[in-house]
């Protein structure tokens, strides 16, 4: 067997491309395709949010006072910029799903704290419950907390 051969039976035994029932067999090539379609619609909505960028900053920097961002500007900017760094995690968590023999664990927490981290620094404090912005802080807390586990090394 060559290691081609080897490496496509090792990844993602969960699918395999070789099953008993043709049913089960045609069912997981239509699951790895599908991963597959939303690994390019990833790449889309990456290359979308970056052209979202780029239009946020146009029309923050051509309204007057021309160039110059308030705070509110900046805020809405970081929030694009996030969207589109988290966008990349997501594609390579999927682009790791379909070459690797194993999920990634440590990198779906680092993008899950990126997400929530994101929420937090745009959050507007006046219009959001104690309640809200306690359980965010728990959430912060507890993917920290795994990511640091996972990532320790023995």
């Amino acid at each position: 067997m060559s290691d081609l051969d080897h490496h496509r039976k090792v990844i993602h035994e969960e699918l395999p491309q070789e099953h008993d029932d043709p049913l089960i067999r045609h069912l997981h090539f239509l699951i790895r395709a599908a991963i597959r379609v939303l690994a390019v619609l990833m790449a889309l909505v990456i290359v979308w949010g970056v052209a979202d960028v780029i239009w946020i900053l146009y029309q923050r920097l051509s309204e007057p006072p021309v160039l110059l961002l308030e705070i509110s500007d900046l805020f809405e900017t970081f929030g694009a910029f996030l969207a589109v760094l988290i966008a990349i995690e997501i594609f390579v968590n999927i682009r790791l799903y379909l070459g690797a023999d194993v999920l990634p664990v440590q990198l779906v927490i680092a993008t899950a704290l990126m997400a929530i981290c994101r929420k937090i620094i745009v959050l507007d404090f006046e219009k959001v419950s104690p309640d809200y912005i306690l359980a965010s802080a728990g959430a912060i807390l507890a993917l920290g907390l795994t990511y640091w586990l996972i990532s320790k090394k023995p």
